[in-house]
């Protein structure tokens, strides 16, 4: 065995499932190069940190991760959104990390560690904008594409890291959308979907590997397959692909996520309301719904539009979950702004609701506007939203009792849990499950909902054997 065969490294991934699926591409390259992977940080030659850089909040624990790591006494490397946002900038800033290598260095990933180890400098990413990297119009892509790192679309060196019945499934990249606080296409680079064979054949091996469900992750899943050919599915893509992924033996669930209202074609929400085999489950990006701070956001629609979306949804499936985040105290939004956002969520009455702060992103539009509203402001909005959409979360649970829920299995012992259709994983409520029996992490059993507790659900199994 070489050196190198036995070096071992730990992966320490924050953020989003998009990351998730991103450091299991990682570990499989690191595999494939001789590398051992590590559940333990402090055994390991280095160790590879998946950073976050979405917003304050998830920057400072990427900083506070790697901090961490370099207690150890391990090599420490810096990967991921942060590192590809930031390099050289977060190289300066944080002397403790090793390298900052960004998204162009993971075909290597395997060779630079090893450099690093022996003692070599790597130089530290320069980053740019990843949108110039790609041809402007999405059908010219697909070609070009194969020159571009692209993470998370190299499945095949793929290593799960963790053995539980739900797996993230990446269908697309990037986002051509130009919302004016995000910084994200900036950095992630212009909207690629992925081939339908190739997410076809991640899935059946993920299955092969004890996944039950699918958790279809991107930046934008509405916007999949814009960049395909007619024969592949064209704009209409992912109402082929979700039947042929539920079809896929060992699969008993598909999620989607991501998914841009304005977007949200009514053949698209039929798919997802009424195939077989595909979570009733709406992940919808709404951000407000006053008129005039979408128009501020760069997007579109209204408080009567969603609703209308809203109730096309239910009209084809009255059970279905729906969730969204919103952004309070954005640039110029105004008391009656305020109440405009209370009369769509009292409205709309959804299942789950992220309700986050505005503050300034560094390179994004909205850095700039005038308009800015007070931080404490700012807090007390929030503080009012949440309490709001606590209120009317936990109504929307409540309504659920009586329901027939079919739940997926992912915790035991002193107490069972797992999730119904219309909870997607660590983001929505629970199932817990009284009575349960002798369960297993990964099953199926249907549920009648007895009651709840704010938005988890207090489920009791049917029982079919007289």
């Amino acid at each position: 065995m070489s050196a190198a065969e036995s070096r071992r490294v730990s992966l320490l991934t924050l953020g989003c499932a998009r990351n998730e699926v991103d450091s299991e591409e990682l570990a499989g390259r690191l595999a494939a190069g001789g590398w051992q992977l590590s559940d333990d940080p402090g055994e390991s030659d280095v160790v590879v940190v998946n950073t976050c850089g979405f917003v304050e909040s998830a920057k400072k624990d990427s900083v506070d991760t790697l901090l961490a790591a370099a207690d150890t006494g391990a090599k420490v490397v810096a990967v991921g959104c942060m590192a590809e946002r930031y390099g050289a900038e977060l190289a300066d800033s944080l002397p403790e990390a090793d390298a900052v290598l960004g998204f162009d260095h993971y075909p290597d990933l395997a060779q630079r560690l090893g450099e690093i180890v022996s003692g070599q400098h790597i130089a530290s990413h320069t980053p740019g904008d990843r949108r110039k990297l790609l041809p402007i119009s999405p059908v010219e892509r697909p070609t070009a594409a194969a020159d571009v790192s692209v993470p998370g679309h190299g499945w095949i060196p793929r290593a799960r890291l963790g053995d539980g019945p739900v797996a993230a499934l990446k269908i697309a990249s990037g986002c051509d959308r130009r919302c004016s606080f995000c910084a994200i296409p900036s950095f992630r680079g212009s909207f690629v979907s992925r081939r339908p064979a190739d997410i076809l054949a991640e899935a059946a091996w993920l299955a092969g590997e004890g996944v039950k469900e699918l958790f279809l992750v991107s930046e934008n899943s509405t916007s999949y397959g814009k960049d395909l050919s007619r024969e592949d599915g064209g704009t209409r893509a992912l109402e082929r692909l979700l039947p042929q992924l539920a079809a896929i033996e060992g699969i008993e669930r598909v999620r989607v996520s991501y998914l841009q209202p304005a977007e949200t074609r009514p053949d698209l929400v039929r798919t997802i309301a009424t195939t077989p085999g595909v979570a009733d489950y709406f992940d919808l990006s709404f951000q407000h719904s006053s008129e005039a701070v979408l128009r501020r956001m760069r997007r579109f629609g209204s408080t009567d539009s969603f609703l209308v979306l809203i109730d096309q949804i239910r009209e084809l499936s009255p059970a279905a979950g729906i969730r969204t985040n919103v952004i309070v105290g954005f640039p110029g939004e105004t008391e009656e702004d305020v109440a405009e956002l209370e009369r769509f969520l009292t409205g709309a009455r959804l299942d789950a609701v992220g309700v986050f702060g505005y503050s300034d992103e560094d390179g994004t539009e909205a850095a700039t506007f005038d308009g800015k509203v007070d931080p404490e402001l700012v807090a007390e909005r929030v503080t009012k939203i949440s309490a709001l959409v606590e209120e009317l979360t936990a109504q929307r649970a409540e309504d659920r009792v009586g329901e027939l829920v079919d739940v997926l299995i992912e915790e035991t012992g002193d107490e069972v849990s797992g999730r119904a259709a219309h909870q997607a994983p660590e983001v929505d409520g629970a199932c817990i499950v009284l009575d349960a029996g002798d369960v297993a992490t990964g099953e199926f059993i249907r549920c009648h909902v007895v009651d709840s507790e704010g938005v988890d659900l207090l489920v009791r199994p049917v029982r079919t054997d007289g």
